[in-house]
């Protein structure tokens, strides 16, 4: 795979369409709190639905993943907390959005 740009966001700043092209401008957090713009990202309209269910498709295998998790931990009494109450989160999988 050839060495491709890496952009780290915490949000989107700003989204738009324009001619059939959604262009999200990716942010940032500060050390003091606010949002910067890091990047753009920019797809077709026509691929956006199958780029959001990738992304929905991760968030279920995340928090599959952290249910697991919490569920091998003995005495865990919040095995079914939902993703954003997790307090553990695995390292590392996998996920090939085909």
């Amino acid at each position: 795979m050839p060495d491709q740009p890496t952009v780290f966001a915490d949000g989107i700043l700003d989204a738009s369409v324009n001619f059939g092209v959604a262009r999200l401008t990716l942010a940032q957090t500060k050390a003091d709190g606010s949002p910067a713009p890091c990047g753009q990202l920019v797809i077709p309209v026509v691929q956006l639905p199958a780029f959001t269910n990738g992304l929905l498709t991760l968030l279920k295998q995340i928090d599959a993943k952290v249910k697991q998790s919490q569920a091998q931990q003995p005495g865990n009494a919040a095995a079914a907390a939902p993703l954003g109450e997790a307090e553990t989160i695995p390292g590392a999988f996998r996920f090939s959005g085909s």
